[in-house]
């Protein structure tokens, strides 16, 4: 169905699909796979060109049958690692589903094309990375997985009906179920009537002046949730990648160096050459992301250098199996075979999200979460390096099958057209300023006070444009980052605060703050 009806003397062109996913990296177009070969007409909304998937260096952790039969690895060390990485936050129920199941979704991807890098023919090469215990990570391209994962479900999802261009700016509800989607593309804003909505729409790391995400990573898919009085937890723990290439530049999205690179044995060191983690964790540069990360920040308050290096010079055939890091490093004027790369802590990944089952189910009916936007319980307090695919992976295709039969039991809907109105926000480089001074690695109360101050400046904006949609979401997802830190009285994984320097046990559970969402 195709048509438009005025609301408000307002014109809204109007669509209809069982299931509607919201973003195209790797949850999403597993997601909307899922659901399509379960016989549901599927729209998929796009607003931007690259995903964060497509820049996913490092590989999938995986444990392998070959793994398991040889003793090498077991399901139940990659959990461990898990559990150990996420600072006692980890649902391990879920991150025991998810790490089991995880051969049979990358399986799955290799039905869709997918190929990965071999030691021998027919045997995958597998490499480690910071927090694991074992060598369990497979890779594409040697640093560019995330491009080879991106590249076949492209073309597995060639046939889907995918809408460039296309921005959701709320979830419709009615009765306690999801009744479809505000979208605003080029001919305007219209509505996707759709019992089942997937959010699978990355991250937020444009929260903050500099990123390893792309462009549109912008926290959409969690505040389109708190808008719709869905819950969101654990959103103080924001992963800052340890290595982040710094090149002069102050903002936008960087290049991130591949935590495999201090797998094959780069080492961390200041401008004086001594190394950064040594006496601060016993796996030393392979210490979690949080611990590298905070050890990182400290040497830098300590010296006052701009930058940390690693050094790679001892790494055999580095441009072979790091092609991506020297096309960047190189970009950048830098030749990691003969220099250390200059590095800093970047803003990469958000542990928390939007509350949901391992099914990807929210407390909405109708309302699904996958991949970097949910917060199943797998990640805690600090991501386990490449765990993140993985769970795209596996939670993408459930949630998927889950909003299909949703959609299949729930029939047709019709959602009401909402009332126009207007959100509150701050112009994208003041925000991205006082997050980034704030609410970045090291938090205090005071730094908090001040983020808490300059949000309040914000004003309201009529949702005209992506870039005000966009907006609009940095500033609602920055309240509620804030709200979290201000809670979290401790330090614990990725969440630092100076004046709680410890970790305390009475706050070993997740929060979920109360955050205004109109």
């Amino acid at each position: 169905m195709t048509g438009s009806v005025s609301c408000g003397g307002r014109g809204y062109w109007q669509q209809r699909a069982d299931v509607v996913v919201i973003g195209t990296g790797v949850a999403g177009l597993v997601a909307a796979l899922a659901a399509h070969r379960r016989g549901r007409k599927v729209m998929v909304l796009s607003k931007a060109g690259d995903t964060a998937t497509f820049y996913a260096q490092g590989g999938i952790a995986v444990v392998l049958p070959a793994a398991l039969r040889a003793g090498g690895d077991s399901v139940e060390a990659h959990v461990a690692d898990t559990l150990a990485a996420g600072a006692g936050l980890c649902d391990p129920e879920v991150v025991r589903s998810i790490v089991a199941d995880g051969y049979r979704a990358v399986r799955d991807l290799v039905d869709n094309g997918a190929r990965f890098d071999e030691a021998t023919p027919g045997q995958w090469a597998l490499t480690r990375e910071g927090g694991h215990s074992k060598r369990r990570i497979i890779h594409a391209g040697g640093d560019a997985t995330g491009a080879e994962v991106q590249r076949a479900l492209d073309h597995a999802a060639a046939t889907l009906d995918i809408r460039r261009n296309h921005v959701a700016l709320e979830i419709l509800h009615d009765e306690g179920a999801v009744t479809g989607v505000l979208v605003l593309n080029d001919d305007g804003p219209g509505i996707v009537h759709a019992r089942s909505v997937i959010l699978a729409t990355g991250g937020l790391g444009h929260l903050y002046s500099a990123t390893t995400n792309p462009e549109g990573s912008t926290g959409d898919g969690v505040a389109l949730a708190m808008w719709a009085g869905v819950p969101v937890s654990d959103l103080e723990f924001i992963q800052f990648h340890p290595t982040m290439l710094f090149d002069g530049h102050a903002g936008g999205r960087r290049p991130l160096i591949t935590e495999a690179v201090r797998g094959e044995g780069a080492v961390l060191v200041d401008s004086q050459g001594r190394s950064v983690t040594e006496g601060v964790h016993p796996m030393g540069d392979l210490a979690p992301r949080d611990v590298v990360a905070a050890a990182i920040d400290a040497r830098l308050t300590e010296t006052g250098d701009p930058c940390v290096y690693l050094d790679a010079r001892g790494i055999k055939g580095f441009k072979k199996r790091f092609p991506t890091v020297t096309a960047a490093c190189r970009a950048a004027g830098i030749d990691p075979t003969r220099q250390p790369i200059p590095v800093v802590p970047g803003a990469h990944y958000s542990c928390g999200g939007v509350i949901t089952d391992m099914h990807g189910r929210t407390e909405l009916a109708g309302l699904f979460a996958a991949g970097e936007v949910a917060r199943t319980g797998m990640h805690g307090a600090n991501r386990l390096a490449s765990n993140s695919l993985l769970e795209g992976l596996v939670i993408g295709g459930r949630a998927g099958i889950a909003a299909a039969a949703h959609a299949l039991d729930a029939g047709v809907s019709t959602a009401v057209l909402p009332e126009t109105g207007l959100r509150r926000a701050l112009p994208r480089p003041d925000l991205q300023r006082t997050m980034t001074r704030n609410a970045s690695v090291v938090r205090d109360d005071r730094g908090l006070r001040t983020l808490s101050q300059d949000l309040e400046a914000a004003t309201s904006r009529k949702l005209n444009s992506r870039r005000d949609f966009e907006d609009v979401a940095l500033t609602t997802v920055a309240g509620a980052v804030m709200s979290a830190a201000f809670a979290r009285t401790e330090t614990r994984g990725c969440h630092h605060r100076a004046d709680y320097p410890d970790t305390d046990p009475a706050m070993a559970r997740s929060l979920v703050p109360a955050v205004a969402c109109a």
